[in-house]
């Protein structure tokens, strides 16, 4: 079946925007396909820096044809209602439709439509070009006479389309003022003469030839593997780092790879230092020693291949790079010299945000709810706030002005030099973990009490002026901060309930609104909802387990509306998973939807609610008494395991109900016709559903 090659050949793209571009342009031309009637068998879309490409195979040489049936209005309806579905349905008259009958809404019309299929050539003729003029950039600028608005400029087309064995067709159509034909072009420099080519895989060949990787996965892994191997000869190992190899990739179309060192006297600045002034200014990667030190070495990726060996691209790197330590180390000394502290001040001139104050008073309601939170997760309580003091204090300095991606990591090192213990320095760096769902999050505890109260104050503020995430906007990144609050609590197994602390930071932000609110940059307003906060917290809780593998329905059942206690929700959901995956407890959870089922039943008969104390004397049978003894004693221990937070040995206490239960069922009839002995009955199975509900929601299990 016939294949199509498209590729757009530009001037640079930028690295930052190439990958989404192959893929929007894949959707894009795809979608049109189908919706034109062109089923095909698979695409696939590439890039470089100067082209976009995609190939689509197994597409038909003509649209099918199609028969569609158009319902119309009644007979005798309005003519405007008639004009209408003729309009619709592409007829001029209403005698070229039909009158059907149906023996409820009477005789209307119906109009059969018949389409011919088209050429693919004449299809694709008019959707690329639709496609190319209607491409969604990031930003894009506008060049020449002809109007169109694109990345970069477009200097060429190639659009063909043809079988295996035939010559392609070229498809016709212009875009702004280029007109598509079969010719791309190689190498910039290496191989920059035109090239003619006929369908994808002569296009890959002939690229090859003229010094152009298409795939940008397979540049990765050439300066991957190359920047391996010329490390391995040295005795040095690459620091990889996927999000600068894929920049690099986007930089490059016939990847080079080469080594440059630098003055090992520069090592004496820390090597976070180092590492981000290399990679932000020549996009190279540093290097470790054999023993994990940073070595006085960088690999660059050229897109050239060098008569020299590289000599000269290499000094030209090594000259920026001394350069720009030279400035990194005057930074990191002039920081040195003056204490953290010394940078407070400057915070009252940064706002945080209009309605939330400066930075200085968001240190200062840190610093308070660090105290508050410290003694509750094992921290000192002088040292946390120590900590919430210093932790911002590093953002006015010249290197993280510099480097903002270096806060916290600055304020440790400039703490530990100014002689600060080392578990403030350590939560001065900790306390904005996690980043993302694959970073550390803060272990220690002076970090995690510093690490919650930056988070908790950021969502409760932001909760209190009504700046919630609303569908995938999140501008102040509070989905994270939850998340981040999560994850410290459940990974360091701390039982912290929510709404207290929610409650701490609206006070302490309340009060500082009293004691400065002649500052028109401290508006406090509206007030705080704990309760639609806490809902947002088991959101990102429930996202957190069911992508974590936990049930749906079982991550339900364990959450109240006021359930705040985060490592208390998973430990139930983990137990409850564990229960509900035995036969005890798939019986269990049967013989409970059972008795839930006959109370619901009977107390809608009766109009009442059974919760009365169970009567011994009105227990008949054997298996009723050994259920009430059972549901008495499992009752006071899941109790007791629950308010020890031993969710583990409360859900084993209620698998200890399952023998019981089926005994009860199998000899007992609920509804005796005694009412006495029926409404002690119903007694008992209300008080076997609110045991079990103290662990959790059984009603909400699916199964």
């Amino acid at each position: 079946m016939p294949e199509l090659l498209l590729e757009l050949f530009s001037e640079e793209i930028p690295a930052r925007m190439q990958r989404k571009a192959a893929e929007d342009l894949k959707k894009a031309v795809t979608n049109a396909l189908v919706d034109a009637g062109l089923v095909y068998e698979s695409a696939k879309a590439f890039v470089t820096p100067r082209r976009l490409a995609l190939t689509v195979t197994g597409l038909p040489a003509r649209s099918p044809d199609t028969r569609e049936e158009k319902k119309g209005p009644r007979v005798g309806s309005p003519q405007q209602a008639v004009d209408g579905f003729l309009k619709a349905a592409g007829l001029t008259s209403i005698e070229q439709a039909k009158v059907e009958t149906d023996p409820k809404k009477g005789d209307f019309y119906v109009a059969h439509i018949e389409k011919k299929g088209s050429d693919a050539e004449t299809i694709l003729a008019q959707l690329l070009p639709r496609v190319i003029t209607g491409f969604d950039w990031p930003k894009s600028m506008q060049w020449g006479s002809g109007g169109m608005k694109w990345v970069r400029p477009l200097r060429a087309i190639t659009a063909t389309f043809g079988t295996e064995n035939d010559e392609p067709v070229v498809i016709p159509f212009h875009s702004n003022t280029i007109i598509s034909g079969q010719t791309t072009f190689g190498h910039r420099f290496l191989a920059p003469a035109a090239i003619r080519v006929r369908r994808f895989d002569d296009y890959v060949q002939a690229l090859e030839k003229a010094r152009v990787v298409l795939d940008i996965d397979r540049r990765k892994e050439i300066i991957r593997a190359d920047a391996d191997s010329l490390a391995f000869a040295q005795g040095l190992t690459v620091i990889h780092d996927e999000g600068l190899l894929e920049e690099v990739a986007g930089l490059v179309e016939w990847p080079v790879v080469m080594m440059g060192s630098f003055d090992p006297a520069f090592l004496e600045v820390p090597e976070e230092v180092i590492i981000a002034t290399i990679r932000a200014n020549q996009k190279c990667f540093c290097l470790r020693d054999s023993a994990g030190k940073l070595a006085p070495n960088f690999i660059i990726t050229s897109n050239q291949v060098a008569e020299d060996g590289g000599a000269t691209i290499i000094a030209g790197n090594e000259r920026v790079i001394r350069a720009r330590l030279s400035d990194g180390r005057f930074f990191y000394n002039t920081d040195l010299a003056l204490p953290l502290e010394h940078g407070l001040p400057k915070l009252e001139e940064s706002v945080f945000h209009a309605k939330l104050g400066t930075q200085f008073q968001r240190v200062e309601r840190i610093v308070k709810l660090a105290g508050e939170i410290a003694p509750k997760v094992g921290a000192d309580v002088e040292q946390a706030k120590r900590a919430a003091m210093l932790a911002k204090a590093d953002l006015t300095t010249g290197m993280v002005g510099e480097f903002p991606e270096l806060q916290g990591i600055m304020g440790r090192y400039y703490a530990l030099a100014q002689g600060e213990p080392l578990a403030v320095a350590n939560a001065i760096a900790d306390h904005y973990k996690p980043l993302g769902p694959t970073d550390l999050v803060p272990g220690e505890p002076v970090a995690i009490a510093v690490a919650l109260a930056d988070k908790l104050d950021t969502l409760t503020g932001f909760w209190a002026i009504e700046e919630k995430p609303t569908g995938s906007r999140d501008p102040f990144a509070l989905r994270r901060a939850a998340l981040g609050v999560i994850r410290i609590l459940v990974d360091n197994a701390v039982t912290l309930p929510l709404l207290p602390l929610f409650q701490a930071s609206w006070f302490i932000r309340r009060d500082q609104h009293v004691g400065d609110s002649a500052d028109p940059r401290n508006q406090l307003a509206g007030d705080l909802d704990s309760n639609d906060l806490l809902a947002f917290f088991h959101d990102r809780l429930k996202v957190t387990l069911r992508e974590a593998g936990a049930r749906h329905d079982l991550v339900d059942a364990v959450i109240g509306a006021e359930s705040d206690d985060l490592l208390e929700i998973t430990r139930r959901v983990e137990a409850l998973s564990a229960l509900l995956s035995s036969e005890d407890g798939k019986n269990l959870l049967a013989g409970y939807k059972r008795a839930a089922n006959i109370l619901a039943a009977e107390e809608k008969k009766d109009g009442r609610q059974y919760a009365d104390p169970v009567t011994g004397s009105a227990l008949k049978l054997d298996t009723e008494i050994a259920l009430a003894d059972a549901v008495a004693k499992v009752d006071a221990a899941v109790g007791a395991r629950v308010a020890a937070n031993d969710y583990r040995s409360a859900i084993a206490e209620l698998a200890t109900l399952r023998a019981p239960v089926d005994a009860f069922f199998e000899a007992v009839l609920v509804n005796d016709p005694d009412a006495a002995v029926r409404a002690n009955r119903l007694n008992l199975l209300a008080k076997l559903r609110d045991t079990m509900r103290q662990v959790a929601d059984f009603s909400k299990v699916a199964g």
